[in-house]
């Protein structure tokens, strides 16, 4: 049985399946229609809605954090400076998800699916490696307390982020300068027009940085429990407000870790072993938890930062509530 509507995607690849005799019934019967009756129903499948409606709330919602980063002067702080990196990214990935709905129906041809792909590839690459950063970025916090806050470390991330972003745009240029599946479909991915080898490529760099940010999120429960135990040691008055402090930006890394794995294995993990004859929907199914990650990103990062809600509340209303109390940023705060 074939379980998706038939229609032209751009970046999906048709599924390999001859037409079943349901379907040759309703073709029999079309062709006994005459000819001047109405024209053939222009069919919507009903998971590029839900992948158009995704990037809508994406777009949205990351728009609101670039905006804020962007207009607040205060906000320049390297870890600012890296959560704004993730909003743009996810912001960028949610628009190319609806150009992806606007091409496959209204703009149909080779080089928007091209454009498509490498705009959501690019942007869904540099979502992945500002996560990265912002964990090397809370790794660092701990390790170089003492030094964190220096002109080195404001240096080292705008490194992090030039090289990021210039990694993240070669990628997505590739299926336009030619690395691509168009010309023989037989090497095409679960992601058309992305190339088999493509995508595994994408999924082992993926892993790869998944582990990495494993064991750096590792090294910061032990660095932060080492020192909560030294603090409690020599200071026991304040063990319990640094252990408070330090407990969270732990809990908020093991959440990131967990969303992140949750949203991004399962299409990772479908790609390396899926090619271009696997059912679409299957893709569909794996691709669009992936996109909730860019949904939940604003608020493990952005929206829950104390900074970040007073901005948002001067914008709205032109004050700050009474609860949002007037505290300095610890560089254990995510």
């Amino acid at each position: 049985m074939n379980e998706d509507p038939t229609v032209n995607l751009t970046w999906l690849p048709p599924d390999h399946l001859e037409a079943s005799p349901a379907e040759n019934v309703t073709t029999a019967v079309t062709s006994l229609i005459p000819a001047g009756d109405p024209e053939p129903e222009f069919i919507v499948n009903p998971w590029d809605i839900v992948l158009c409606t995704s990037g809508t709330l994406i777009s949205c919602e990351n728009a609101v954090v670039v905006l804020i980063i962007f207009h607040n002067p205060s906000l320049r702080a390297p870890m600012f400076l890296l959560i704004g990196s993730l909003a743009l990214a996810d912001l960028l990935a949610g628009i190319g998800l609806i150009f992806n709905f606007i091409f496959a129906y209204l703009l149909q041809s080779e080089s928007t699916k091209l454009v498509t792909v490498g705009l959501i590839v690019a942007s869904f690459s540099a979502s992945v490696c500002s996560l990265l950063a912002i964990t090397v970025d809370r790794y660092l916090s701990l390790y170089y307390a003492l030094t964190y806050n220096s002109e080195r470390t404001v240096t080292f991330t705008y490194i992090m982020l030039v090289l990021l972003w210039g990694a993240s745009i070669c990628i997505g240029l590739l299926p336009i300068m030619g690395w691509n599946c168009l010309k023989d479909e037989s090497t095409c991915s679960v992601i058309r027009p992305l190339t088999k080898n493509n995508a595994a490529i994408l999924s082992v760099s993926f892993l790869l940085m998944f582990a990495l940010m494993l064991q750096l999120y590792i090294q910061i429960c032990k660095i932060v429990m080492r020192h909560a135990h030294q603090i409690a040691l020599q200071h026991h008055f304040l063990a319990t407000s640094h252990y408070v402090t330090t407990r969270k930006g732990v809990s908020t890394l093991a959440i990131i870790l967990g969303t992140f794995a949750a949203c991004w294995m399962p299409f990772t993990l479908y790609s390396l072993i899926a090619d271009y004859t696997y059912p679409s929907i299957y893709t569909y199914a794996t691709l669009l938890p992936a996109t909730y990650n860019s949904i939940i990103n604003p608020v493990i990062y952005a929206f829950r930062n104390q900074e970040i809600q007073k901005a948002l509340w001067l914008i709205c209303c032109g004050c700050i509530p009474s609860n949002l109390s007037a505290r300095a940023r610890s560089p254990s705060d995510v």
